[in-house]
């Protein structure tokens, strides 16, 4: 008997839904480190996501050789953060 089912058996559950469980934790918390990361980079620039920080660069507001990096950055984690959203959600 392998960890899983007797992990499961002690929680009077089915394997199945110990390791969906454990999916949806896995998945929540790294959302969460996801958003603390839009947040901290969101708020070095004022904005509220990259829409919004690409309009400030193309205005002048943001120096885009200064902010190159941090764009790119905080487009990833908003595509990441969607995903993970959807998976979530599917689960």
């Amino acid at each position: 008997m392998n960890v899983i089912n007797v992990a499961a058996k002690e929680l009077q559950m089915s394997p199945d839904m110990l390791i969906t469980e454990g999916v949806k934790t896995y998945l929540r918390q790294r959302l969460s480190k996801v958003e603390s990361d839009i947040f901290i980079l969101a708020k070095k620039y004022g904005v509220q996501d990259v829409f919004e920080m690409d309009s400030k660069v193309k205005n002048g507001f943001i120096s885009e050789k200064n902010s190159y990096e941090d764009y790119f950055a905080l487009d990833n984690l908003e595509a990441d953060r969607d995903k993970l959203k959807k998976f979530l959600r599917e689960i």
